[in-house]
């Protein structure tokens, strides 16, 4: 706009050229140049000024215009590099906008905006710095805690920061290093990625981790995020480096480190476990990012009516719809309030295709609503990983619901399940052994509920099938219980298992004799025959000598009525 202005136009005609021409400049002088003939509508008196200074013919009128009056300063349209041209093109123009319309002669123009907004995502920009900038952990960074007093004392531990994603493990890692460096420089902090580093990547930091504590007798911090992606050997590697201080160990991961961590590793760690952030922490952190002019949401879309910024607003309803749906996730909480922006900015801009002004910095005031977040979210966001820690959590809660009597825990427990993506299959073999195991004798037509469940669901699938599962579930969940079998069962292994002495033949009467030489060597004799002899349950003894009197079965005392 800057340029247009300078080579004489009105602001008027620059800005309607730089809407037809996608605002490029030279594209635009030579639209004006093509579609209005002198005299232009601009300053007289620098028209006057540019016709004595320059000696170059001006463009030939058009029929209807009258003759030029002035020449245009001809080096106003080619500019040289110079201090105000990159200043100018440093900025965005008056009149973009992105959006699309039709212009009077019904040629399409596209509009789009004339600088780049920030490469970096709005929860990076985002991310806290220091420690009082953490929300949601106060457990592990409170007064008291290890982390506060290990800064206190500038001595911090090896630790190991385990919660599900958009907790804040790689945030606090950096904050406890610049917490550490504001009171003593004695720490520098060096991230890794088990993603795409290997053992040559960590070797190489450690080798100028020795460097920097011999020279400038200055620690490092090694933080390696997503941990548990190392193997075993590479696991391996971190032992000799935090034994003889070489290096603080920091890692971060979502997974189980009982599971996926080696106990070596895990003996030398402190382990704090990050809690899923509760709707108010969402809410303090979507509030802070709305409300940061330098490198919050006003920042992530351009204005599209000036070269100021866009002030974005958010509906408190939008605000509390957000925080509830993001499963404590900050990370998609700013996602998703950062494309709500980008949805509402898109809506703006369209309002804004006759463009005035006079050219001075101005303000355009965006808001987002629930709509907008809905929008961006699509859906709610479920923590639910298939073949880690919460696919045992919520089978686990799922079962023992059931077992509790409790229909409705198990229903929603059902239903977590399924919309986290759980394979029916799976919860219907679960269900099978829930029907031998916790209802048992007490109800025997459970078996074939639950057999019967798993079969419909292997015909027909999802979504049908998740009647069938919650019908077998509450029919599980509300049938009478008894561990009778599946305690009996467990005692007899226990004995079969520890009593090695006791583990005895069969005794003789108790085998079957097909032949005449197992008949003579005594097979099969005195063994009588039940159901003739009715009275034999009371002398025949089925057990080997040693086991005469043991006791597995308790029923039907220990039944019970859900």
């Amino acid at each position: 706009m800057e340029q247009l202005l300078s080579m004489g136009f009105s602001e008027e005609l620059a800005a309607e050229a730089l809407l037809a021409t996608d605002a490029d400049v030279l594209r635009a002088t030579d639209w004006i140049l093509s579609r209005f003939r002198p005299p232009f509508p601009s300053n007289q008196q620098e028209q006057q000024q540019n016709s004595r200074q320059e000696d170059v013919p001006a463009p030939v009128p058009s029929s209807n215009s009258s003759p030029p009056n002035f020449q245009l300063k001809i080096n106003r349209f080619f500019h040289s590099t110079s201090e105000s041209q990159s200043q100018a093109m440093d900025e965005p123009l008056l009149t973009v906008t992105p959006s699309s319309t039709s212009t009077s002669s019904g040629r399409k123009k596209r509009l789009r905006p004339y600088a780049e907004p920030p490469s970096q995502p709005l929860y990076e920009r985002m991310r806290p710095r220091t420690l009082d900038d953490i929300v949601g952990q106060d457990h592990i960074l409170g007064p008291n805690s290890v982390i506060q007093s290990a800064i206190e004392c500038n001595r911090l531990p090896s630790i190991l920061l385990w919660g599900p994603p958009g907790t804040g493990k790689t945030s606090i890692a950096g904050a406890i290093v610049n917490s550490c460096c504001s009171t003593a420089n004695s720490y520098r902090f060096v991230s890794l990625s088990a993603v795409n580093s290997g053992v040559k990547d960590v070797r190489d930091a450690v080798d100028e981790a020795r460097k920097w504590r011999k020279t400038a007798n200055k620690r490092t911090v090694l933080f390696i995020d997503e941990v548990h992606r190392f193997n075993k050997a590479q696991q391996d590697s971190f032992l000799p480096v935090i034994e003889d201080g070489s290096v603080v160990f920091m890692g971060a991961t979502t997974e189980n480190p009982s599971f996926h961590l080696i106990t070596p590793l895990l003996s030398r760690c402190r382990v704090l476990v990050l809690n899923p952030l509760k709707t108010q922490h969402i809410k303090t952190l979507l509030k802070r990012a709305a409300s940061d002019l330098d490198k919050g949401l006003c920042s992530s879309i351009l204005s599209p009516v000036g070269a100021g910024k866009m002030m974005i607003e958010v509906d408190n309803e939008a605000m509390e719809y957000l925080s509830a749906h993001c499963d404590g996730d900050a990370r998609v909480a700013l996602n998703v309030l950062e494309i709500s922006a980008t949805t509402a900015a898109a809506r703006l801009g369209r309002s804004y295709l006759n463009v005035r002004g006079n050219g001075e910095e101005r303000e355009a005031h965006c808001n987002i609503d629930i709509n907008d977040v809905k929008e961006a979210l699509q859906c709610k966001h479920i923590v639910y990983d298939r073949a880690g820690d919460e696919h045992y959590n919520l089978i686990s809660a799922l079962h023992k619901s059931m077992r509790g009597s409790d229909a409705d825990a198990s229903i929603y427990w059902l239903a977590r399940m399924l919309e986290g993506g759980e394979e029916p299959l799976y919860i219907a073999r679960r269900l099978i052994r829930f029907a031998c195991e916790d209802v048992g004798l007490a109800d025997p037509s459970a078996l074939p509920q639950a057999v019967a469940c798993y079969q419909a669901c292997h015909f027909i699938g999802m979504p049908e099938c998740n009647v069938v599962l919650a019908q077998c579930v509450t029919y599980l969940a509300l049938a009478p219980k008894s561990v009778s079998v599946y305690k009996a069962i467990e005692a007899a292994q226990k004995v079969v298992r520890e009593s090695v002495g006791q583990n005895q033949g069969v005794p003789l009467h108790l085998r079957n004799a097909p032949t005449k030489l197992m008949k003579d060597l005594g097979f099969g004799k005195g063994y009588m025959y039940p159901p003739d002899n009715t009275d034999s349950s009371s002398s025949q003894t089925y057990f080997p000598p040693a086991l005469q009197g043991y006791k597995f079965l308790d029923w039907p005392n220990d039944a019970t009525n859900g």
